[in-house]
């Protein structure tokens, strides 16, 4: 009974959401997984593969409303730093399979944005090539924060341009000149995508975690109790439904 009124909820919550104004491009911090698994008293790695099932379906939800962007941050930089290195080593090899997967559905233009000379090198090749295969497959784009930390994707944005104009001769004061918001978001992971406009963190934390910090500047942010192996389509529909009700001012 209780399943038929979930599903009763759902199919109300999505007729609400036609022809209204969703979001272009969600940002998620897949928050839980290690938790989640504790309280199931199983190992993180039985975690993040819950995890990894999870955004199959996710993303299959974006794609029903017409989402065209997502962003998904599955490994910080901090993460390299801090995990135990068995448990980094697990995750490591289901992003990279997760990543595999969704090549094979063929259903998504993945980009991984992060830093791949971060990675052990098997596993940046792996996904460096699932970056090549869904190319332009498919109109909906996946980008796959692995590796990422908010603060170097900038720096690296603003080394790349000084770089590049250092090696044509530029001066320091034309190259200065260079240094604007325009310019710098070209040079980010995202790159000619739409800034997020909702970013959404499960497990209850309300913190971004250095994700997505240039381009979620005027980014809605929803918060939720669910561990993201519990994370239901009618919570996504709840964040979607949300987020229509906020009045975006841009600074109006």
């Amino acid at each position: 009974m209780r399943n038929i009124l979930y599903r009763g909820y759902e199919t109300m919550l999505e007729r609400s959401l036609v022809g209204k104004d969703l979001p272009k491009h969600i940002g998620v911090l897949v928050d839980g997984n290690r938790r989640w698994a504790s309280l199931q008293g199983e190992a993180s790695g039985f975690g993040h593969s819950a995890g990894a099932r999870k955004i199959i379906d996710f993303l299959g939800w974006c794609s029903e409303v017409g989402i065209k962007h997502t962003t998904l941050y599955l490994l910080s930089t901090d993460n390299l730093k801090g995990r135990d290195a068995e448990e980094l080593e697990d995750l490591i090899e289901i992003i990279s399979s997760l990543s595999e997967e969704l090549a094979e559905l063929g259903r998504w233009d993945l980009k991984v944005a992060g830093d791949f000379e971060a990675l052990p090198t098997q596993h940046a090749e792996r996904l460096k090539a699932v970056e090549r295969i869904t190319d332009g497959i498919a109109p909906f784009q996946v980008n796959l924060a692995v590796a990422y930390g908010g603060r170097n994707e900038i720096s690296q944005a603003v080394r790349k341009i000084l770089l590049d104009n250092a090696a044509t001769g530029s001066t320091p004061e034309e190259i200065a000149e260079l240094l604007t918001p325009e310019n710098i978001a070209e040079n980010l992971y995202t790159s000619g995508q739409p800034d997020p406009d909702l970013l959404i963190r499960t497990s209850g934390e309300q913190r971004l975690s250095g994700f997505m910090l240039w381009q979620s500047a005027n980014s809605e942010f929803y918060f939720t109790e669910a561990l993201w192996p519990d994370f239901r389509k009618v919570d996504f529909l709840r964040a979607m439904r949300d987020f229509q009700k906020r009045h975006r001012r841009f600074g109006s």
